[in-house]
């Protein structure tokens, strides 16, 4: 069984999130069909939290598709709306299965996290569209290591 692993940035424009959505899932059935059944999100607002759900939802026709969260502390939402921390209880209740690595954040905790998702990774799907954070040292990461990237923000 192959794995995949999603990084993404927090903030997307609400105009971009149809056809984001649209890739992402075609992407899914792309990665089921190569063999692709394990997944892995790392629990963040924004892009995590879509691929996550859209895993969740490939699930119902693929029953053997797993969500595998890593996350990097306990209470990452804290300081999140309500509406964020919902959709995170709702995700972490119907993933097969959650990582913390962590008790409480500390600097480094979310680098760690991002590491943690390339192990043992084959592909990293990406929706990376500027060159800082998070995402870029997530995407750099898994270009030294070898794994195939697939950076949504730019496929056609």
């Amino acid at each position: 069984m192959g794995s995949c692993c999603f990084t993404g940035h927090r903030d997307i424009p609400v105009a971009a999130l149809p056809a984001l959505r649209e890739r992402l899932n075609d992407c899914l059935y792309t990665l089921i069909d190569e063999g692709i059944y394990c997944f892995r999100a790392g629990g963040a607002r924004g892009f995590d939290r879509i691929a996550a759900e859209q895993v969740l939802e490939m699930r119902q026709r693929f029953d053997f598709v797993r969500l595998e969260l890593i996350l990097p502390c306990h209470g990452q939402t804290r300081g999140w709306p309500e509406d964020d921390q919902r959709a995170y209880r709702r995700i972490m209740a119907e993933a097969d299965r959650a990582v913390f690595l962590q008790e409480r954040y500390t600097d480094g905790c979310m680098q760690r996290r991002n590491l943690q998702l390339l192990a043992g990774a084959d592909v990293c799907v990406a929706y990376q569209t500027h060159p800082g954070g998070g995402t870029a040292f997530t995407v750099a990461h898994a270009r030294q290591q070898g794994l195939r990237i697939i950076n949504l923000a730019t496929e056609v």
